[in-house]
């Protein structure tokens, strides 16, 4: 299998807080600013602009008309998610939605789904009107639900058609519209190294980000690396044709002003260690400093080495401006050190 190029593109959680120093203070800033930061990042040359999900907080949260609007201000960039959480999710609704939103940018539609993090409402999905069912968890809702989304945008029938609506014919029905090629651009978040070897035999591309939901004790990186060795080997055994893609996410924040060391400081972070639901977790650190300093230590990371996808989380509450000048200099100064060229 051809290895893919190295992409690169940025992650926003789209918070907004009417606070001292936001940029961002109300919905409609979040949405407004995401789309803006989209065209920016496609100015500059990167691959992609992806959102994050989340429900019942200031942050952005129904991706797929903030996706559309994407792909009606951008020619290139790859529009994504990262990730929607499919505990809250209608599967063949969403079928729909993400075919109709692909259609719109072109095949450009990367949706990275999971089960999900913790969220600030108390069984927030339950809500949302979805409950497990007697002796299954939140994990395997999620799961059942994405084995019918992943069968609906393959375009496989999933209902009964009524003669009586349709001249007297019978058989089954497929959700409509169906967008070719976006069964291919299902990405699944995945927090461990077992989780990793599922989705490689779902056939889904693997999303790993600044976390991982168990510790061996290893640098972050490492047990990234691992992770994406062992998704890779699942996948080859599973006997899939394509290439799969691999993205990680990492903050990455080059220092270059007064106001950038008033905002970050001025020296990289390390990996953290600690307990996320209960369960030991660990956390990757930020990449803080000189943009050259930044450049040696990317280099140095096996996993950004080993995906072909870099998500660069963002600040996003500092603005536009802001943003498109730390992609910038990242794009210019930093993205070359790992294998990254600047696209159309």
């Amino acid at each position: 299998m051809d290895a893919e190029p190295k992409r690169i593109g940025f992650l926003s959680f789209g918070h907004w807080q009417p606070v001292p120093g936001s940029q961002v203070r109300t919905a409609r800033d979040a949405l407004v600013q995401s789309v803006e930061l989209a065209v920016a990042a496609e100015e500059i040359g990167l691959d992609g602009a992806f959102v994050r999900v989340h429900h019942f907080a200031r942050q952005l949260a129904s991706p797929f008309p903030l996706l559309a609007a994407m792909a009606a201000r951008t020619r290139r960039v790859e529009l994504g998610t990262g990730v929607v959480d499919m505990r809250y999710e209608n599967p063949l609704y969403m079928a729909e939605e993400a075919a109709a939103t692909d259609l719109l940018a072109d095949g450009r539609l990367q949706l990275g789904i999971s089960r999900g993090s913790p969220e600030t409402a108390l069984r927030g999905s339950e809500a949302f009107g979805y409950v497990p069912s007697a002796g299954t968890t939140d994990a395997d809702l999620a799961r059942q639900k994405t084995e019918l989304f992943l069968a609906a945008v393959s375009g496989r029938t999933v209902v009964e058609a009524d003669p009586g609506m349709t001249g007297g014919a019978s058989g089954r029905l497929a959700v409509q519209p169906q967008s070719p090629g976006l069964r291919e651009r299902i990405w699944w978040g995945s927090g461990t190294r077992a989780t990793a070897e599922w989705t490689a035999r779902q056939g889904m591309n693997l999303m790993s980000s600044t976390l991982l939901v168990e510790d061996t004790g290893v640098p972050f990186d490492e047990l990234q690396a691992e992770q994406i060795a062992r998704y890779r080997a699942a996948w080859a055994e599973a006997g899939w044709e394509r290439t799969p893609r691999v993205s990680v996410s990492r903050s990455v924040i080059p220092v270059t002003t007064d106001l950038d060391r008033r905002y970050f400081g001025e020296r990289s972070g390390e990996d953290q260690v600690g307990l996320l639901e209960g369960v030991r977790a660990r956390f990757g650190k930020s990449y803080v400093g000189e943009p050259d300093q930044l450049a040696e230590e990317l280099a140095k990371d096996v996993a950004v080495r080993e995906a072909d996808t870099l998500l660069l989380t963002v600040p996003n509450m500092l603005g536009v401006e802001y943003n498109a000048r730390l992609l910038e200099t990242v794009a210019r100064e930093v993205a070359p050190a790992i294998g990254w060229a600047r696209g159309g």
